[in-house]
């Protein structure tokens, strides 16, 4: 009843819930290639080349297929246009004068994140265009990463014996597809930027809304034999005539001058610009085209505090900074792409990797950009009281950190609408670590922020009504809010559960920690953090009831698996707990902290003999120690401790926590159970499996496939020298995802094995990246044990 309130409640609010699980976003099979950087929004194309869905504002998605968005080339010869094709398939009731309706046979696309290539052999010209889309996401770049716009780079070949002439014209729409591109009052105007003696024209779309108004630019390079023309303003629901007329006259566009007249209420404005060049006989010829976006000042739905993105460090946060990006993208692409295929190409040309990989390893980093991303600047006048709160004192770098880097966030999922959600953060944290550390970094001094520092009002949850504190102090919140409140400043925007009581958010904060530390060496970030473990842990401390030096789960579902429940000792949160407290002494050790590591050592001691005692059953470990029927179920994420220490070198020695046969045992048996004996051995890993055999349904998410998760076990399984059982693992997930369910760029958080899927484009699949730690670390190693070896 309390749900049904809440929900109704939300709705006449006319705000978006934080999960939705009466309206799920249908699928669609369409996606392709986001456009952008990372937190200044995304538009995405689909595979058949439509613009299809919109973040502009921050984590509100619109997905909507804009029609007058397109491309369209026209071929002249000899002074007259002998072909001119919308490259589209589609065939819409408006702008009926075009030519629509292109033949997919033609056409063939493939994307790599954060390029995507589409080619069109026009039937029966002999003419063959290759499109080229880049978008600056760019590995330890904290500049041109954040801008929001998108390159595409029409490489024409010519096989014919005369020359001919090519135009490519781009057609946008003044808005998203939405009612607002109706509300009036919008407006476009013409520009033509110049700089370093490269010149850019084309046209911006003004989108002038009472919140987060924002622009849009479509424009072209010129250079020596090409020719940059445009439309200003034209109506796309009409039939187009006066746009399609004018391109196929003479190739070009007739350039009036001055601004559109704003749109009245009810209209709606489109504009388009064309670049052309003569392509000589078997010839070769390169047109260069861009689209950027400028929504510099963003509100959260609770329009409280006004937020200044990333990018306006660089351009313009007076929103006219839409022709200088332009420029600067189409003059910087070329460098982009350099440093694209330097890091991509070492793994591309490895021959021992196998191509789905590759395509999955890059391909899944789009949630990155396209996860409801935001990424915002501290106000010049920002003080540390602002930031830290009454408790955040002892955070001496919080502050240089925060104005350095900015502050970022992402949503858990599309449809799970809650930003930094960080029980699954920690299993797509490596790819921040790994690509752009620093934003790791900043992320965890928000997550340590508010962990010291407490809200003391009081609020209902939706799962058995229970009221309680929104926020205790020294515990890891959930997440740092919702799009449609006021992120960073409300936190714990779930609802379903009071996650103050839940055993894995503290133990995950600590983990990633010393991961942290461990991969960057980042001395004072490890000072400011571990005043903060020691807290966190002391809160942990709690849980173990019977201090037998492990934690307990509270027979609830009081962990990442939100409808599992789990009782007493358990395999998941009780080997995150030791995995913890194993890194609680090295950082102790490191810090020369000797009290701590004395404390921490002995119960790590007296832990690691309960977890074994009470769940190693001789060929995995348990569930939970609760002995019901589903206590010996064969959790597929049961060694989730040990693939963090894995990943920090703490597996072995000194430091050894779960004994590496068990470990070994362990996974061959969920590789035996969970992955072969789960449909066939092609869908990845099933959550639970009991030892009979079959799929634990003792809950929704026992026989869940769980995408990150099964990428995460790869990882472990590949630490561990299983690599050849990591890939056959990871490798039914990618199929089944990207091919099977044709969910590419929107990987799910789940999905079972017949007809059902859950939470569509969802964070947790950034775990793949640990996969390439894992990889990275055994080749690594793989010298060094050599090198160390006895001569024959």
């Amino acid at each position: 009843r309390y749900f049904l309130w809440w929900y109704k409640k939300t709705r006449q609010e006319k705000k978006y819930p934080f999960i939705d699980l009466l309206s799920a976003v249908p699928l669609q099979q369409i996606y392709g290639c986001p456009l952008g950087g990372i937190g200044g929004g995304t538009i995405t194309r689909g595979w058949r080349g439509e613009f299809c869905r919109w973040q502009l504002n921050p984590g509100i998605y619109h997905y909507e297929t804009v029609i007058a968005d397109q491309f369209t080339v026209c071929l002249r010869r000899k002074g007259l246009t002998v072909y001119q094709q919308v490259l589209s398939v589609e065939r819409p009731r408006t702008l009926q004068d075009w030519n629509w309706g292109y033949c997919g046979h033609y056409a063939f696309y493939h994307a790599l994140y954060p390029r995507a290539w589409t080619v069109y052999e026009l039937p029966g010209q002999n003419v063959v265009l290759t499109c080229r889309q880049v978008s600056p996401v760019i590995p330890h770049d904290y500049q041109d990463s954040s801008l929001p716009v998108g390159v595409f780079i029409w490489e024409v070949e010519n096989g014919n014996d005369e020359d001919v002439e090519v135009s490519i014209m781009f057609s946008l729409q003044n808005g998203m597809g939405t009612k607002e591109d109706k509300r009036g009052g919008h407006w476009n105007e013409p520009f033509a930027f110049e700089k370093e003696g490269t010149r850019v024209a084309g046209v911006v779309l003004h989108h002038c809304t009472p919140v987060n108004p924002f622009s849009l630019a479509i424009s072209a390079r010129e250079k020596a034999g090409t020719r940059v023309s445009h439309f200003t303003a034209f109506n796309p629901t009409g039939s187009g005539k006066e746009v399609w007329q004018d391109l196929l006259q003479d190739g070009q566009l007739d350039s009036p001058a001055g601004e559109s007249a704003p749109t009245e209420k009810g209209e709606v404005v489109a504009a388009a610009v064309c670049a052309s060049c003569a392509v000589p006989a078997r010839g070769h010829g390169t047109l260069e085209l861009a689209l950027a976006w400028d929504m510099p000042r963003v509100h959260f739905g609770s329009k409280e505090k006004l937020h200044v993105r990333r990018y306006t460090r660089y351009f313009s946060s007076e929103g006219d900074a839409a022709p200088a990006l332009s420029h600067y993208a189409l003059t910087r692409y070329e460098e982009w792409e350099r440093k694209i295929e330097e890091w991509q190409k070492p793994i591309l040309e490895n021959s021992q990797l196998p191509p789905w990989y590759k395509s999955a390893l890059f391909n899944e980093l789009y949630f990155l950009t396209d996860g409801g991303t935001i990424w915002v600047e501290l106000p010049p006048d920002c003080c540390a009281e602002d930031v830290q709160g009454p408790a955040g004192a002892g955070l001496s770098q919080l502050l240089p950190v925060l104005r350095e880097y900015g502050r970022f966030a992402y949503l858990e999922g599309q449809e799970y609408r809650m930003y930094n959600t960080y029980d699954v953060h920690f299993y797509a944290s490596f790819a921040l670590i790994m690509l752009w550390p620093k934003l790791q970094i900043s992320l965890q001094y928000d997550i340590a922020v508010t962990v010291v520092n407490e809200d003391v009002q009081l609020r209902q949850y939706l799962m058995g009504g229970e009221t309680a504190q929104v926020k205790l102090k020294n515990v890891v919140p959930h997440d740092i809010g919702e799009p449609g409140d006021e992120p960073w400043q409300r936190v714990n925007a779930y609802l379903m559960h009071d996650t103050a009581s839940w055993k894995d958010l503290n133990l995950k904060f600590v983990l990633q920690v010393y991961r942290d530390y461990y991969l960057t060496q980042d001395s004072l970030y490890l000072q400011d953090m571990w005043p903060v473990c020691q807290a966190v842990m002391e809160s942990e401390l709690k849980f173990d009831k019977d201090n037998d030096g492990l934690i307990e789960n509270g027979g609830f579902a009081d962990q990442t698996y939100d409808a599992w429940v789990v009782t007493g000792a358990s395999a998941y949160c009780g080997g995150l707990w030791l995995a913890a407290v194993c890194m609680m002494c090295k950082m102790a050790e490191v810090l020369g902290d000797h009290e701590t590591m004395q404390k921490y050592s002995a119960i790590l001691q007296k832990g690691k003999e309960s977890f074994e005692r009470l769940l190693w059953n001789g060929k995995y470990y348990n569930y939970d120690s609760s002995g019901s029927v589903t206590s010996r179920s064969i959790m597929s994420d049961q060694c989730a401790g040990q693939w963090f220490l894995g990943a920090c070198d703490l597996d072995q020695g000194q430091f050894e926590v779960f004994p590496k046969s068990h470990v070994a045992s362990a996974l061959r048996t969920v590789f035996e159970k969970n992955v072969l004996g789960f449909a066939g051995g092609t869908m990845g890993a099933v959550n639970g499996m009991t030892p009979a055999g079959t799929a634990d349904t003792s809950s929704v998410q026992s026989k869940e496939v769980w995408v990150g998760v099964v990428y995460a076990l790869a990882a472990t399984m590949i630490q561990e020298g299983l690599v050849e059982e990591g890939f056959r693992t990871a490798e039914g997930c990618y199929r089944t995802v990207w091919e099977k369910l044709g969910m590419a760029f929107q990987t799910p958080e789940a999905y079972c094995e017949k007809k059902v899927y859950r939470s569509l484009a969802y964070m947790r699949p950034l775990s793949i990246w640990s996969m390439q730690l894992a990889l990275e670390r055994g080749a690594a190693r793989a010298p060094a044990a050599q090198a160390g070896a006895p001569r024959p």
